[in-house]
């Protein structure tokens, strides 16, 4: 299993963003979102995952937030798949709880190859400061669809939605680093039995 690393540019009317991923990292970011508060939410994927991750975006701030977050989560899923590659040898599956004080929340991934979503997190308000609790459904939906994965995000109680958003990043980095780990038992096989993923 050779370097898995990649860069992905995308370039539109409405945001410039540059993703760097190593999925052998260890969990160094460099982030520059143009949004705090996801950029301490990527930091927490970053650590957690052990992912060393850079992003730079610039986006239309001055409208709002939501096109930079989800183009950001389009980015980082193109640059995901394509340092993951063909996926033999990984584990393919990963689940992770955790808790944060009253919060606790569950992330699974499946490394499926088909996009899929179900994201179950009650926020308790609907601002994190100046951010906007509704675009962590977006950045992950634009994730899901192009690293072609399946995630299930389900925040399990929680009344402090820092920590719900918290919790819910953290244990997104575990399930991934879990998931791409290569499984020493498997190294050669396609972890799927139709032979490809």
């Amino acid at each position: 299993m050779g370097p898995r690393v990649a860069t992905i540019a995308r370039d539109t009317l409405e945001t410039q963003i540059e993703v760097t991923v190593n999925l052998d990292g260890s969990g160094i970011g460099r982030l520059e979102t143009g949004v705090p508060f996801l950029d301490h939410m990527l930091d927490q994927v970053v650590r957690h995952g052990l992912i060393d991750l850079e992003v730079r975006a610039r986006g239309d701030l001055e409208i709002d937030a939501h096109h930079t977050v989800e183009d950001i989560g389009i980015t980082l899923g193109q640059a995901f798949a394509q340092a993951l590659g063909d996926k033999v040898g990984v584990r393919r599956y990963g689940h992770a709880y955790v808790p944060l004080d009253e919060a606790l929340s569950r992330v699974v991934v499946d490394l499926s190859g088909r996009p899929g979503l179900v994201f179950n997190v009650p926020f308790s308000r609907a601002w994190i400061g100046e951010f906007d609790v509704d675009l962590f459904h977006e950045f992950f939906q634009g994730f899901v669809n192009h690293a072609r994965v399946t995630l299930h995000v389900d925040n399990l109680c929680g009344d402090n939605s820092h920590h719900q958003a918290e919790t819910v990043f953290k244990a997104f980095g575990r399930a991934l680093r879990v998931a791409v780990e290569p499984d020493p038992r498997a190294a050669k096989m396609m972890p799927s039995t139709k032979g490809s993923l």
